[in-house]
This record gives structure tokens, sequence and C-alpha cells, in this order.
């Protein structure tokens, strides 16, 4: 026996069944496959990914990526392998690891922090209810994620990745660097292979750009196809949760299942349950589609290299058969300013909501800025709390200030898209989701740079991000952006994309 500590808490386990077998980079088909020949157990692959967890993310390079292992996934996985045996498979993710941020409801050993250590002993009676649809479907929820804390909505000089509970998770491509905020930890284990799949969560880029910088797949959903409930919030106009992975086909499965009409959400009220994801792919899905490609995301022209990528990939699009309509134009004046009274006004209503729904131990914003402020060396010893001092400021959601600013902020980033979309008969949008990760500063917090996920974020439309190419070794990611509920089309075409340019490699651990 031996004993594994990972944070808030120690698991002891068996000794790995798994002997030399190295499932880095191994899809959910395949194991799938080798679950149905009997050569691999849910239980074995379960005790291989703690294993590796222990052995990469506390120890060796240190990445920082996982909070919490689930004390039950063992025993868990070892259920599923019974009913396996007696009555076959749930689905395809019967038996498989899903990391999920720390930021989602389980009703388990685990805890709900938001990385927060306001939070650190919040533990939730109720499964988000992706997390209940999860759990459905046979997966396994191996742990929890280290995120920026808040979802990095706490102070604007923020270090992505960096949480009270969880320190600071770093880049596996180079751990010197950034690995974007906020779902941090859920890319990173993807892309360290520390789990099979992830769950990360968006307000603006949070799902995108992780994935993005750490070379991974990552998928935002139109607003109301994943239900929010149990889910720490930033702003209820914009936040979604969202599936992280190696590949577009086991992003696609996990989308799958994460989808369904909620009855405590009322925005998945037209939630397109039908739709299976990962159905159709194929690598022709480029043909005869009609691609509109922006070139004016932010921070463009800062990064030669990254418009080479854009180059490249915009040329691997028409050899596999896409129109490509180059340099979309649109109007987004004040569409920022707008976003961030939206946020600011919500932040404020959403959280106070769930604290109180939750029965968690702080029970407003007030009060959390307070906790801040008395447990200021272990909570803020790098940043402060300028956003939550703002949020506190703002009235209800009947004040005309913040009402202006939702019409402002939607009307802008829809008509984006929208008018590109039927100006030019487009099937999809590209462009790059991310600059090459910057250097991890405490000081000065994020350096940003290029970034594209504001157009989706805002408007509430999906948008899919795929490994692209490298800098100096550093992943930079395409992303994909549609109309709302068109989930499947764009899927297929970033599937087709990924297969024309295999471009995912993993980091050097």
């Amino acid at each position: 026996m031996k004993t594994v500590c990972l944070a808030l808490l120690c698991v002891t386990i068996a000794a790995c069944g798994g002997g030399d077998r190295d499932f880095t980079e191994t899809s959910i088909a395949e194991l799938h496959d080798q679950f149905q020949r009997g050569e691999l157990s849910s239980e074995e692959l379960v005790e291989w990914y703690v294993d590796r967890v222990a052995a990469i993310d506390r120890s060796g390079p240190q990445l920082n990526a996982i909070i919490e292992i689930n004390p039950d996934a063992i025993s868990i996985a070892r259920a599923l392998d019974s009913e396996w045996r007696t009555s076959g498979p749930r689905g395809p993710l019967h038996g498989i690891p899903v990391v999920l941020k720390a930021n989602i409801d389980t009703a388990d050993q685990m805890y709900t922090s938001a990385g927060s250590l306001a939070l650190a002993d919040h533990a939730p009676t109720t499964d988000a209810y992706v997390v209940k649809r999860l759990r459905d479907a046979g997966a396994v929820v191996l742990g929890k994620a280290n995120l920026s804390e808040w979802a990095n909505f706490r102070s604007s000089m923020s270090s992505s990745g960096w949480s009270s509970v969880g320190g600071q998770t770093r880049n596996p491509y180079d751990t010197a660097r950034s690995p974007c905020g906020s779902s941090s930890g859920s890319a990173v284990a993807v892309a360290a292979n520390l789990t099979v799949v992830a769950i990360g969560t968006e307000t603006d880029g949070s799902v995108v750009c992780p994935s993005g910088i750490n070379g991974i797949v990552g998928i935002k959903p139109t607003l109301g196809l994943v239900s929010r409930s149990g889910i720490i919030p930033i702003a209820h106009s914009q936040d979604t949760a969202g599936p992280m992975a190696r590949s577009v086909r086991d992003a696609a499965m996990l989308l799958t299942i994460m989808t369904g009409v909620d009855a405590d959400d009322p925005a998945t009220a037209n939630a397109e349950i039908h739709h299976n994801y990962s159905s159709n792919l194929t690598a022709d899905g480029l043909r005869e589609k009609r691609i509109g490609v922006i070139r004016s995301y932010h921070g463009a022209g800062s990064n030669p290299a990254v418009d080479a990528i854009l180059d490249s990939s915009v040329a691997a699009l028409e050899k596999q058969g896409a129109e490509i309509v180059d340099k979309i134009e649109y109007d987004i004046a004040n569409m920022y300013e707008a976003e961030y009274e939206v946020l600011l006004y919500e932040f404020r209503a959403d959280l106070n909501h769930y604290l109180d729904q939750s029965q968690a131990p702080i029970q407003s914003l007030a009060d959390l800025i307070a906790f801040n402020d008395t447990h200021a060396a272990t909570v803020m010893p790098i940043f402060g709390q300028d956003i939550f001092l703002a949020a506190e400021k703002k009235g209800p959601l009947t004040d005309p200030e913040y009402l202006e600013a939702l019409a402002t902020s939607k009307r802008l980033a829809r008509a984006a898209i929208d008018n590109a979309m039927k100006e030019h008969g487009l099937d999809a949008i590209v462009a790059p989701t991310n600059g090459p990760a910057w250097m991890i500063d405490p000081v000065n917090g994020d350096n940003y740079g290029i970034g594209s996920s504001s157009l989706a974020a805002i408007s509430g439309y999906p948008s899919v991000t795929v490994p692209a190419g490298f800098i100096s070794r550093l992943p930079i990611g395409l992303s994909f952006i549609g109309k709302a509920w068109n989930e499947k089309q764009l899927i297929e075409i970033a599937y087709a994309f990924e297969q024309a340019t295999g471009v995912r490699q993993a980091p050097n651990l």
C-alpha cells in the first residue's frame, strides 16, 4: 500500500495494476476497446492516473493542476467494472476518468472552493447538474482541478492559475509560463495526461484560452446548452461549462453527456439534447464550407509568428475544400466596457444567490471581502480584490446602467457574428485563440496579448479551439466560431481541421 498526498487530503490506494503500461495520449475509444477485450479495467486506469498525478503534478515538474483526488474514485471505478461485466457499458464514458474545475459542486468527499480559502471546507450536498449527467453516464470523477481563484474575477492584477487553495498552476510546456485562466488546472490536467478529459467553465475565454495555450481542444458551448446549476458563478448572461480534451472527438463525446434540460436552469429550456456530437465526424467535413477569417482580433499584429500560424491554418482549410472569406470586419466599439459593467453587476447578484442557496460558509460578497481582508496574508499575498470591491458597489439588476450595458454588449457581439455570417454566407469564423504563453508574473499580473474569445463569449455563441501550431515549443490554438446552437457543424469542421493538420503534441515531462 502507499499514500498519495494531494493538497487538501491524502488517499491510500493499492499499487497500480497497470504495470508498465502507458496511457498517455490514449483516446476514450481506445480505452473502451481495451475494456471490452478485458485487457484493462477502469480500476486499473484510475490507479494509473492517480499515480501519474502524484509523480508529475505534486513532484517532478510540480504543475499544481489538481487540488484534490476523489478518495472514492477507485471504489467507483471498481463498481463500474462489475457493472460492465454484468450488463455492459452505460455509454461511451463508462469507467472514464474526468477532472472537474473546483467551482463545480459535487456531493461527495471533495470540496467546491473556487480556489479560495474562504470556501476551503465548502462541501455541497447536491451534485451540479453536469456532474449528475456524468455519474449517470458512468464517468469516474477523478478529482478537482485548480483554477484562477474565483474564476479570475477577483483582481485586475491576478496571475492566471493561482489560487489560495491550490497555489500556482504551471504550463506543462514551460513551467515558467502561464497556463492562462481560469480553467487552468483543467487544461493542464488534460495536456499533461493527468486525466482523460476535464470540464472547465468560461465567462470570457476561460475554456478556450487555457485550452489553446496548453495545446488541447476546448469547446465553449452556446449559452444554455449546458446547465449552470451547481456551478459557482460570475455572470449568468455569459457563464457556461465546457469540455476539454486532447482530441475533438473526445471533447464532443463529453459534450454530448453534459447537455440536457435542467429545471433549475431556465436557460437550458431549448438545449438540443438529441445530438450526438461525436457522430458523423469525417476528414472531409470542410468540403464546400465557407470560412471567414478574423484578423482584427485583440492584439493583432503583436506577433508575426501567430499571423504565420493563422496563414498556414487558412491554407490547410482551403486544401481540405473550404472556401475562404478573408479579413472579416465588424464594429464592436464600447463592447468591452459594456461587458465589464455587466459582469460586475451580475457577479454580485449571482454569487450572493449561489452562496445563500448552497449554504456555503461565506454568505455574501460583502462577507467574502471581509474574510479576505482578515486573512490577507494567505488569501491575498500577491494581488488584491479590486474587482470584488467594484462589484460590491453595484446595485440590483434593475438598474438602468446594467440594463443598458447588457443590451449594448449583446447587440454588438451578436451583430458582429450574425452580420458576417449572413453577408458572406459563412459556416464558421476562425481566429487565433491565443498568442504564446507569457511568463508568470506575480508582481505585474497577466499579460494576455492576443486573444479572440470575446465575440463568442459575450454573444453566447459557441466556439471550439483546436491546436494549430507552436511558437518556440509553446502551443497556439485556432478558434472556430459559429451561430447559436450550431455546435454539431462547428465540431465537424473543427474535427476535419484537426485530422488534416495533426498538430497536437504532448509536453515533454
